[in-house]
C-alpha cells in the first residue's frame, strides 16, 4: 500500500515479476531508459485510433511507469484450452496486424532511444520498417471472450521489418518449437505446421512474404538462447533460474535440432499453393 491506496500484484513477467501492481485503473511497473520514447509511442497509437495497447499516464517520482490497465484475460502458463486454439491464435495474429497497420502511421524520429534486447538484426534494411512489439506471446497479450484485444509490455518494442515482428510471435504463440520445450512451457500437443499456416493466412502473406517470414523464422531460431543466456551471465536472478530450470542451452539446441529435420516440412505447409 502507497499513500492509502491498495496495488494489487499482478502475475506474469520474468525481469519484472512481483513488481507490476494495479492500482484502480491504472498499473504501476518498473520505468526504464526506454519509457519516455515508449510512452510517446503509446501515446501517437492512440492519436491515430489504435486502442490495442495501453495508455500512457506518465512516470511517478518513485521511478515507475504508470500506464491504464485493460481489462480482460492474460494467459500465464500452465495456458488455458481456451487460448491455445486455433481461433485465439488468429485473434492474436489479427491485432497484431491492426497494429502494425497503426504503427506504420507513426513514425520513429531520429534521438529516439529505443531497446535493442530483441530489436530486428535487419532494422531498416529494407522497406515498410515500423515500431515492432517484438515480444508478442500470450502473457503479453489480453483476450476478451477468446478475442485477442490488446497488447502489453512494449519495454522491447523498436523500430524493424513487420515480418520479423509476425515471425516472432508465431515463433512464440503458435508455438514453433520441440515437443518437450513446448509441454514444459504449458503447451498441448498442437498442429505446428497448420498453426503457421494459419499465421501467414490470416496476416495475408504473399508468396514473397512467405519465403521471408520464413527465413525470419529460420534465424530466429538458430539464435535461439541468445537473450536468455545474455541475462543470465549477468547474473541476473529471474534469468539465472530461468536458464537453469529450462536445462541452459541444451533447451535451444534441441528445438534448433527439431526445426532443422522439419525445415521443409514446415516450409511448404506455409506456402501459398500448399
Amino acid at each position: 500500500m502507497m499513500d492509502g491506496v491498495d496495488e494489487e500484484i499482478l502475475r506474469g513477467g520474468v525481469a519484472n515479476a512481483g513488481a507490476v501492481v494495479r492500482t484502480g485503473d491504472e498499473v504501476l511497473r518498473p520505468a526504464n531508459p526506454h519509457t519516455p520514447t515508449i510512452h510517446a509511442f503509446l501515446g501517437a497509437l492512440r492519436s491515430v485510433g489504435f486502442d490495442g495497447a495501453p495508455k500512457p499516464v506518465g512516470v511517478d517520482p518513485d521511478g515507475r511507469e504508470r500506464l491504464g490497465f485493460i481489462r480482460g484475460d492474460v494467459p500465464l502458463t500452465p495456458y488455458p484450452e481456451w487460448a491455445q486454439t486455433n481461433a485465439a491464435l488468429a485473434s492474436v495474429v489479427r491485432l497484431v496486424r491492426r497494429f502494425h497497420a497503426a504503427s506504420a502511421q507513426c513514425a520513429a524520429g531520429p534521438g529516439q532511444a529505443w531497446s535493442d534486447e530483441l530489436v530486428d538484426p535487419k532494422a531498416g534494411s529494407g522497406a515498410g520498417t515500423i515500431v515492432c512489439h517484438n515480444d508478442v506471446c500470450l502473457e503479453n497479450v489480453v483476450f476478451r471472450e477468446g478475442e485477442a484485444v490488446a497488447l502489453l509490455d512494449f519495454d522491447f518494442a523498436a523500430p524493424g521489418r513487420p515480418l520479423y515482428d509476425l515471425a516472432q510471435l508465431a515463433r512464440m504463440c503458435v508455438p514453433v518449437d520441440d515437443p518437450l520445450s513446448a509441454s514444459r512451457s504449458g503447451w498441448a500437443p498442437v498442429d505446428v505446421a497448420g498453426r503457421l499456416r494459419l499465421v501467414a493466412d490470416e496476416y495475408g502473406l504473399t508468396v514473397a512474404d512467405r519465403t521471408e517470414f520464413f527465413s525470419i523464422l529460420e534465424a530466429s531460431i538458430e539464435r535461439g538462447g541468445e537473450f536468455v543466456r545474455r541475462h543470465a551471465e549477468a547474473g541476473q536472478p529471474a534469468f539465472v533460474e530461468m536458464w537453469n530450470a529450462m536445462g541452459g542451452m541444451e533447451r535451444f539446441d534441441r528445438r534448433r535440432d527439431w526445426f532443422r529435420a522439419h525445415r521443409d516440412g514446415l516450409r511448404t505447409c506455409v506456402q501459398l499453393d500448399h
